[in-house]
């Protein structure tokens, strides 16, 4: 069995974020993984893994904020 399902090599962490709702939240996000890190509730490899999150939402707002613009751009350029 151990084959066909291989045994996980992680386990969930328990670790509440703060809340993202914009890029500048990302901030705060690390801030609290860092703490969490220095205080030991999070291994500094845990903290490594949620930050990776961190950093796909960040880019991931980044990207659809950049697309908003350019259509916005695109539709007024069009009407001239």
């Amino acid at each position: 069995m151990d084959r066909i399902f291989p045994a996980r090599k992680d386990r969930p962490v328990r670790f509440r974020l703060p809340p993202l709702e914009k890029v500048g939240d990302a901030v705060a996000a690390n801030a609290a993984l860092v703490g969490a890190v220095a205080t030991g509730d999070l291994t500094p490899s845990e903290a490594g893994e949620l930050a990776k999150l961190v950093d796909a939402y960040t880019r991931a707002v980044e990207a659809t904020d950049i697309q908003d613009r350019l259509t916005k751009l695109e539709a007024s350029q069009v009407r001239r």
